[in-house]
Formats: structure tokens, sequence, C-alpha cells
């Protein structure tokens, strides 16, 4: 018998344990073991109607046209999982999980206890993944848990002799956390039911509106910004403004629209008339004082994304090829929500950052300061910010295998780091007022050594040392100063991004891995053009359809992801998280239905015909099983006669006229049947008898 399996997330994270421990199986930390592995999520939910007792809640859950059968009794529900399927488009095949599960069983059979070493997600998705193996195997006996910080052969080491147990999984915060957050995504299915339905009744041939929590935010906030760039006039005003021989520009602080209204003018001439009111004024109270800066926050992977795609990169290309490298040694861990380092992490770097400085073609006579800031150091922190890993690259071009992306994810990565290195920025601050005007001032910063900023900046700092000249005065003249109402900001990776971090919602790697999911496949709902944003029409629709919705909140999204940071601090019942879906769906149900009686108005040319979709008439009988079916009651035109319905039911093959879609009579034969079509499982006919 082994004293554990130890179970990974992966093959790659096998890989790497194997290399660690001396083997897939041997002996480690004083315990045998043997190391399987999952390729993501094995299990998934059930479908509603399968997870229910009788047969009207099997109707009512497999309804997505149903309004009145919404929003769920989650009580109904067994939350019962099965083996995940994927389907291949290409091979028209489902494959499931089945054996694989299987496997690990199998192999755990030989095991007096499972430690579970998948990812450590800040999500607790990994500690999820897990246990919905551990479960699907019928464990009884002991589990334990590994987090590494990372995949190198010393953390997964350090980690091995600090496992813990964790055999009641009621008691662990992260899977409680994972748990809560995946009954909510699969309660919150209903708004995507809800958003689909009112948009084929509203005329639009949609294939799926998806709704969810970081999805709705993020296509409603950019729809709102485009609703205001589409509504943008620009209004000239004319304010009275000084400036000096080297250009320097004096004005009033105005610090309110009152003040505002009061010394700017719609018209030229009124602002002319304000400026005759002042002469030539000798410039006073000049002033300079030196200032420093210190190197600004490690980027984390939403901004990585967002710099990148003014590269050209999109978000899911992004982090494809980031796992990749994590995988290869070669950057850290992609979903951390560490914005910072602990200083053994800062330590482990310094050997190699002269290396990283040289491959990225950094100055290394910059990377001075070899302490960690308190700005930069956590005193705990289980991955530590996005960085570069410890294993160095030959060169940028050797990274090429990774991805498009490899080069410029590493440059990012290494140049951000290295500008922690760095001195602090130092400038002077030159402020100065006119004499006869005290209320006009002037200020600018003047770079003395730039430092860390000839590193890495990347330009979010509000420094305005461009300007002509440090010399300032002697005198400055009034002019007509012409400004405009600022044109609102074109939607951006980068300012999405922003957005969701003043609102403090989701992690970098969150952010980012929604931002993919909405910018790719046939569906997407984002356009990406260099990181630039622009709804689809489908993107287009399921932002109308969540105006004034809670899906759509930030706010209500923040109060869901700090509810679930207390189930997975212990601190509240996930049934507080999980319960709150009702409430939502009950709220935005009838805002969704209203907002679709809208959409022609915000979203333009309907896709294709303006029919609404009547669903096929439907027949129930029994099997001679006693199965309880329900299957179309008309195929090709023809109408099923009473009799015809209960010989389909009794398995019988029956014939009847039929047209061709070319119009050709022929005779259709067939029986009623399970089928499946795009992974779904249906009861039909099936005219697999030829044709006479």
């Amino acid at each position: 018998m082994l004293d554990m399996l130890i179970l990974a997330e992966k093959a790659s994270a096998a890989k790497h344990m194997a290399k660690a421990f001396g083997g897939t199986s041997g002996t480690v930390a004083g315990k045998t073991y043997k190391i399987v592995h999952a390729h993501g999520h094995l299990m998934e939910f059930k479908d509603p109607e399968k997870m229910v007792k009788t047969d009207a809640e099997k109707e009512r859950y497999s309804s997505w046209s149903d309004m009145k059968t919404m929003p769920w009794n989650q009580a109904d529900f067994s939350w019962a999982k099965t083996y995940a399927k994927s389907y291949n488009s290409y091979t028209k095949k489902s494959k499931s999980t089945r054996d694989d599960v299987n496997a690990i069983k199998s192999e755990a059979a030989n095991a007096d206890a499972i430690l579970i070493a998948t990812d450590n997600d800040p999500s607790g998705e990994g500690d999820l993944l897990g246990w919905e193996i551990v479960n699907a195997i019928k464990w009884n006996k002991p589990v334990y848990r590994i987090r590494f910080a990372d995949e190198t052969p010393k953390s997964l080491n350090q980690a091995m002799h600090s496992m813990v147990e964790i055999t009641d999984q009621f008691k662990q915060g992260e899977y409680l956390k994972s748990d809560a957050r995946s009954k909510w995504d699969f309660l919150s299915m209903q708004l995507t039911r809800i958003s689909t339905y009112a948009a084929r009744q509203a005329g639009y041939r949609v294939k799926v509106i998806n709704q969810g929590r970081l999805k709705s935010v993020i296509v409603l906030k950019i729809w709102q910004q485009q609703q205001l760039i589409d509504q943008y006039v620009k209004t000239p005003y004319y304010e009275a403004k000084f400036k000096d021989p080297a250009g320097h520009i004096f004005a009033r602080s105005l610090k309110d629209d009152e003040q505002k209204q009061a010394a700017r003018f719609a018209a030229e001439k009124d602002g002319q008339a304000e400026v005759d009111k002042y002469t030539k004024s000798p410039v006073t109270n000049i002033k300079r004082q030196h200032k420093t800066q210190a190197p600004g926050a490690l980027i984390d992977l939403a901004k990585l994304g967002s710099i990148l795609a003014k590269q050209g990169f999109n978000s899911k290309e992004v982090l494809a090829t980031y796992q990749k490298m994590y995988e290869a040694e070669i950057v850290s861990y992609p979903r951390t929500e560490d914005k910072k380092i602990t200083q053994e992490q800062f330590n482990e770097l310094l050997s190699v950052v002269d290396a990283i400085a040289q491959v990225v073609g950094a100055n290394q006579q910059l990377l001075t300061h070899r302490s960690l800031r308190s700005k930069h150091r956590a005193t705990e922190a289980a991955h530590g910010a996005n960085r570069p890993g410890v294993k160095v690259p030959s060169s940028l071009e050797s990274l090429s295998k990774y991805g498009p992306s490899a080069q410029a994810i590493y440059r990012t990565l290494a140049l951000n780091y290295l500008a922690i290195l760095g001195e602090d920025y130092q400038f002077d601050r030159v402020t100065a007022e006119l004499k006869l005007y005290p209320d006009f001032k002037t200020g600018f910063n003047v770079p003395v050594q730039l430092n860390y900023k000839a590193i890495f900046d990347d330009n979010d700092s509000d420094d305005d040392s461009n300007s002509v000249s440090d010399v300032v005065g002697p005198e400055a003249e009034p002019f007509v100063y012409q400004g405009a109402n600022p044109k609102p900001t074109r939607p951006s990776a980068d300012w999405i991004g922003k957005f969701l971090e003043k609102h403090n919602i989701g992690t970098g790697a969150t952010r980012l891995g929604v931002q993919a999911q909405l910018t790719s496949g046939k569906n997407a709902f984002i356009k990406d053009q260099k990181g630039f944003y622009t709804l689809t029409q489908p993107g287009t629709i399921a932002a109308v359809l969540v105006r004034d919705s809670w899906i759509g909140s930030p706010n209500i999204t923040k109060q869901l992801f700090d509810h679930m940071d207390e189930v997975g601090k212990l601190n509240e019942s996930p049934a507080i998280v999980v319960n709150s879906a009702t409430r939502v769906i009950e709220h935005d149900l009838p805002i969704i239905l209203k907002n679709s009686r809208e959409l022609t108005q915000f979203v333009g040319k309907q896709v294709k015909a303006t029919k609404k979709y009547a669903a096929k008439p439907k027949t129930k009988g029994q099997l001679t099983n006693g199965k309880a079916v329900e299957f179309s009651s008309t195929w090709g035109g023809h109408k099923f006669t009473e009799g015809e319905i209960q010989q389909l039911l009794a398995g019988q093959v029956i014939s009847f006229a039929a047209k061709s879609k070319a119009g050709k009579a022929y005779t259709a034969s067939g029986m009623l049947k399970e089928q499946t079509y795009k992974g779904k499982k249906f009861w039909g006919f099936k005219a697999d008898f030829g044709k006479k």
C-alpha cells in the first residue's frame, strides 16, 4: 500500500512533481507516493432537469422559454455531478472523462490517503477541482492538501513538509468558497436563458446571450461608455489665462462647476472681454522643490494584458502563452492575486537579475537598489506578484516556441520587475504665481535623474516634465485660452481593467480571463482592435438587456465577491452566496424582459427575420418501459395522428407521405428515438429506415 496518492491538476504539473520528488512514484518527506493527474475539471453539474425527481420538475427546469418557471427553487436540486463532456465540432462526437476518473479511482485503491496538489488559486478553483474527483470516487479515507508558490523543485519539496489534513471538506474555506461560486454561476444560467429568450422574442436570431458575474458588468460598462461617446457634443469655452516667454501657462484652480461657470465663457468675445481686464504681470514666488518618486507597483495579469493588447496580442493568446511559460518555469504563477512579493521571493531572484537584464536589454548599471522597498514587500504571499521566473531564457528569440506573445510577455514582466531595483526617480517641482494676480499659478516637473523610469515606465504617472524650459518668467501676458468639454475615453482593455480594479472586482487573472472569453469565438461580445474595445451585435444585445439590472451592477458584483471571500475565511455560510442568486433573478427577470422591448432602438437592424420563434408543438407519453418522454408532434410538416403517436410510443416503425426540401414527394419511415444535437439529448422521430 502507498502512503498517499498525489493528485496534480494537469499533466505538466505532474511532470514537475515527478522531477522534484524523483519519479512518478517513490518516497518523499518520509511517505511513499504515486502521482496521478487530472486535466482541469473532470466533473460538472448535471443539467438542471437531471438534478430533480418528479416529471413536473424535469419539465420545468428544461425550459428555456417559459419565464414563469424562474427563479428556480434551488432546494429542488440534488447538486449531483457527472463526468465532464467535451464536444468536438469536427468529429461530431462527445468525449467523457469517465475513463480518467476511473483510472484515478483504480490507483487510489492502493493508497491510504489522497494528497490534493492542485493549483493554489485565489478563487479556490484548485480545491474544488480536487474535491470533485475525491467525491466522485467515493473516497472515505484521509485527505491532505499542499500549497506551493510555483512548480519548482524547491517549492514543491517545501510544500510536502507543510501538508495539512482537510478530510472534512465542509470545514475547508477554499473549497466552500469555490463550491458556492460554482453553484451561484450554475443558478445564473437562468439569466442566460432569460436573455436568450428575450432577444429571440424581439426578433434577433441569436445563438445564446450569456450573462454572468463579470461578463455583464464589462459589456454594460462598455456600452454605457459608447453611449456617452455617441452623444458627445463638443462645447468650446473661452477662459483668461497667462503665458510666459517659455510657454508656461498660468491659470486659476477651478475646483467646482460654480467656479468654472464664472471663469469660462461660451462666446469668444466674452472671453476676450475678460482678458482685457488683465495686464502683463511679473512672475513671483518662484519655488523649486527637489522630490523623489519610488518605482510603481508590480503589474498584475490584467495590466500585462492591457499593455500587450496595444501591441496586437489578444487576451486569449496572452493567457495561453503565459501558462506555457509558467510550466517551463520562465515566469511566475499566472493566477495570483498577490501584487507584492516576500523578502524570500525577492532574494530568490537577486542572483539572476543581471542575467534577466541582459536578455531584455536593460541597463545593468541602473540596478543598484538591491534591497526590497516596503511598498513592494508582503509579509505573506503564496505566489507573489507576476514576475520573471528563476529560469532565465538564453534570449528573447528562444521564447518564440511558447507563443506569439512570449517575447513581449517576458520583456514587459522583466522590465517592470527590474524597475524595483532602480533608484528613485528624482525631479524638481517648480511652482510660481503672478504678482498682480496671485490666483493664477503654474507648476511643472523638471527631471533630474530618471533612474527607475529609464528601465520601465508605464506612462501612468502625472508627470508633466515635457515643459519647454525650467526657466519661469520674468513676466506673463494674458491671452484667451480656448478649451472644450473632454470627450469620453474610448473603451479599451486598459480602461476596463482600471474600472474593475477601482471597484475591486476580481483578481487581475480573473479580469483578463473574462475579457479573453468575451473577445473570443464566433459569438464574441467584444471586438478587440489592438486593445480598443467595441461591442459586437450580440454584445450590444447583452448589454442593453441588463440595463438597470443587478447582474450588470459593479456594486452588486463587488458585494458578491466580498461574500465569497468571507465564505473562504469561514466567516459566512455558503448559503448566503448561493441564495443571493435567487434574489438577483427575481430582480432582473422583469427588467430584462422590459429592456428587450427597446432592443431595436439601441441595437439597430435585426440580424435576420423579425418573426418570433414559436416553440414546436409537443406531445407527451410513456414508452413501453414506463419512461415518460416528450417529443415534437410534427416532423417535416407532417402532424402525427393519435394512432401514429401511440405506435411511436410503442417502439414501432411508422411511415407517412412527406416532401423533401426540394419539394420531391417520398415516403418517410422511422421510429421514436433518443438523439443528440450539439451535445444535448432529446427524444424525436428519426427517419433512419430510408426513403421509399
